[in-house]
């Protein structure tokens, strides 16, 4: 028996890797003779440059780069030399895990340091880079990001414009590079929002990286001025695109500095693993991730491996962390099981993923059809 353990992470108890190794330790407990497949995946949000760099094979680089308050960091990104493939995430350079709670405020982080990834990727060969847009602490529409790939951005005094978004409210015109090399980039992001209004980066994600209610509405104009100002500059205008307004607007400045592809995060996963091939090679599927509701059906990993494996006639279970009684989610599964309901910080995670693993194989008539 073939078994395929793909899940994604647990947010804020387990990384995908280590849950995929407790479901595996679970399952060998009861079928020591089945073949085990361990796939942790994503979907572009965190985690996705150590799901695709583990399973094909890859190595750690580190460059030096800046944090989004500017400060010198090692950022490392993923490096596949056969295929001279680059991965990367955002958050490596301007996330907000590496801020204080005290230091959070999107009026002055900078995606700055993520155009100093994306140089050094470029400076080592790179033929494609794939960058996830999961975990961001910044709101500048990647025009930091821009400014250290060679843009240069003025103001209505003809003062040249750095630093934090907001002040791009000033925005007058912006100066391309003289040269600027860059591979093909594609941006792998699990939301779907355009730049502005109502679902846009600033109203939707700007709170939970610090921002007030006022500072809110700065921003907003802020990447308004941004887009106005780049769609006059380049004849070209991406604030409607989806996925336009991940990381703080860094899917738009991917898509208008560099001319990115923005892309459905667990696509570029699947299609980077090939997961479509190797659910093919399974007879069993389990995935799973922290909460399984409504949102899992928007481009999450686990239902992008339930489609799979469902057009593929293979049977798909998940593990969660927590389920609510969504229907639609739950209809995407064989069978779905929950950690415990009584335990929402997962302290007992890693133990109780083995469980569930365990009770799941020894469950009557779930495996046994196939073995």
């Amino acid at each position: 028996m073939r078994i395929l353990i793909a899940p994604d992470k647990f947010k804020g108890s387990l990384g995908a890797s280590e849950v995929a190794n407790r479901i595996a330790a679970g399952l060998r407990a009861v079928l020591p003779n089945a073949e085990l497949e361990i796939v942790p995946i994503a979907d572009g949000g965190e985690g996705t440059a150590e799901a695709i760099c583990r399973g094909r094979g890859g190595k750690w680089l580190t460059c030096p780069a800046h944090d989004a308050l500017g400060r010198v960091l090692d950022a490392r990104y993923g490096w596949l030399a056969k295929s001279r493939l680059a991965v990367l995430e955002m958050s490596a350079a301007a996330g907000l895990q590496q801020l204080a709670p005290n230091e959070r405020n999107p009026l002055l982080t900078s995606t700055f340091g993520v155009g100093e990834l994306l140089r050094a990727a470029a400076a080592r060969g790179a033929k494609e880079i794939i960058i996830g847009l999961g975990g961001s602490a910044t709101n500048d529409g990647g025009s930091g990001m821009a400014r250290a790939l060679g843009f240069r951005f003025f103001g209505k005094d003809g003062a040249e414009l750095e630093g934090s978004a907001a002040r791009l409210l000033d925005l007058d015109r912006i100066e391309s590079p003289a040269e600027l090399f860059l591979p093909r980039i594609t941006a792998a992001c699990d939301v779907r929002n355009p730049l502005l209004g109502p679902s846009g980066a600033a109203r939707v994600f700007a709170a939970q990286k610090g921002a007030t209610p006022p500072q809110i509405e700065i921003l907003e104009r802020a990447l308004t001025r941004l887009a106005e100002v780049a769609g006059q500059t380049f004849a070209r205008d991406y604030r409607a695109i989806p996925g336009a307004g991940a990381a703080g607007g860094l899917g738009f400045g991917l898509l208008t500095f560099c001319g990115a592809q923005v892309r459905p995060g667990f696509e570029v996963v699947a299609e980077a693993l090939d997961l479509r091939g190797r659910i093919e090679r399974a007879d069993i599927v389990i995935t799973g991730e922290g909460r399984l509701d409504g949102q899992t059906l928007e481009g999450k990993a686990p239902a992008g491996m339930a489609q799979l494996a469902r057009a593929l006639r293979k049977p798909v279970f998940a593990i969660a962390g927590q389920a609510t009684d969504d229907h639609a989610a739950r209809q995407l599964f064989d069978r779905v099981v929950t950690l415990d309901d009584r335990s929402p910080d997962y302290r007992d995670a890693a133990f109780l993923l083995e469980r569930r693993a365990r009770e799941l194989a020894q469950s009557e008539g779930v495996f046994g059809a196939i073995s």
